[in-house]
């Protein structure tokens, strides 16, 4: 599931390269429609964005 979503890849932490999980949301509505990605996740402010675009 990881790589079908492209979740799983190259990431970098204190000059250290390595593979893993990186910070990618998607909004899936009912049937299963991909509404947005959020490739950048910055977690203070993540939350209220989404629902912000989810109630358009």
């Amino acid at each position: 599931m990881l790589k079908a979503y492209g979740a799983w890849g190259p990431k970098k932490m204190a000059g250290r390269e390595y593979i893993g999980i990186t910070r990618i949301t998607y909004l899936i509505d009912e049937a299963g429609t991909i509404f947005k990605v959020y490739p950048k996740v910055k977690p203070p402010e993540h939350a209220a964005r989404i629902l912000a675009d989810w109630s358009r």
